[in-house]
């Protein structure tokens, strides 16, 4: 490893594949710290549709970017990549390795390789989409937006109109999808040797898994943590509550859907979901070392530890 390069590690893989068993495993072995990259675990309030680790099971281990940010206040990936690198940082100059884990493959990309430089913000187009979404039939920037960038498309909650205008001004201006830009790098990430480490499970295991998660959610209150949220004063617009879970929730709280039809939405909404997290993650961090399994299995940690050692060890 070169001597100027500090040690940093990601963990990578679709939702429910043990992501954070094995980050926690990693952590006590090499005495790290963990830096949360998931879009939706960062805002405070949101734990039990994110799968936030409670506080006392983190083994004392100290994590950041977990509840930092209030529901209400939008978030984008550029604000992660400056308040993540800032923390890699300190941790750096305390000589501490960090671990990055979370499920918004989004949100590490723009952490390690930086923004694509998109077009500057277009007042009147945003304006007509604005009016045109108000006029037309719900769902109809998601359907443009399909039209203009699939891949897009299939990534925003289709009641997330801001990311849905965004997204739409950026293919239209740009003349090509904003998925293609994703893959034109903004300022990179510079002074770590970042080794990725992927879960990549049987799918049928995980699909299991994801449906066994969805109920257990809603059987842990996850509809009470709703209606708690929405009592504190939060609107239904947070952008947080368009997410995976707490949009069914609110589909359920509306009478659109029965608590067991929420709960089976959502587990087809994760499906879809995680078979997106893979394409992603194999896509952008083409170097990542895969483990074909979970990361809660004891031979999973085993690797895992195996591999940051050697891979360490020969840069």
């Amino acid at each position: 490893m070169a001597a100027n390069l500090h040690p940093l590690i990601a963990v990578v893989g679709p939702t429910a594949s043990g992501k954070t068993a094995l980050t926690l495993a990693l952590a006590e072995r090499f005495a790290a710290e963990i830096v949360n990259y998931d879009s939706v675990q960062i805002y405070r309030g949101f734990d039990i549709g994110s799968a936030k680790l409670p506080r006392e099971e983190r083994r004392g281990i100290p994590h950041h970017l977990l509840d930092v940010i209030d529901p209400q206040t939008v978030f984008t990936a550029g604000d992660y990549a400056r308040e993540a690198r800032a923390v890699l940082d300190r941790l750096r100059r305390a000589g501490k390795i960090a671990v990055l884990t979370g499920g918004s493959g989004f949100y590490l990309s723009a952490l390690v390789r930086g923004l694509f430089a998109g077009p500057t913000r277009d007042a009147s187009l945003r304006k007509r989409l604005e009016r045109s979404a108000a006029r037309k039939p719900a769902g109809y920037l998601s359907r443009l937006l399909t039209r203009l960038d699939p891949e897009a498309a299939a990534r925003i909650h289709p009641n997330d109109t801001p990311k849905l205008i965004r997204a739409v001004e950026v293919s239209l201006r740009a003349g090509k999808p904003m998925s293609e830009q994703w893959l034109e790098s903004g300022e990179s990430l510079a002074g770590y040797n970042l080794l990725t480490l992927g879960l990549s499970p049987p799918r049928e295991l995980l699909y299991a898994r994801i449906a066994a998660r969805a109920a257990a959610m809603f059987a842990q209150g996850l509809l009470a943590e709703v209606e708690g949220l929405l009592a504190s004063g939060i609107g239904r617009d947070a952008r947080a509550l368009g997410s995976l879970g707490y949009a069914q929730c609110l589909d359920c709280l509306d009478g659109k859907l029965s608590p067991a039809e929420a709960v089976e939405a959502t587990a087809q909404a994760t499906r879809r979901y995680a078979k997106r997290q893979l394409t992603w993650f194999r896509r952008r961090e083409p170097e990542t070392h895969w483990f074909e399994g979970f990361g809660g299995a004891p031979e999973a940690a085993d690797w895992a530890c195996e591999t940051v050692q050697s891979c360490f060890a020969r840069r």
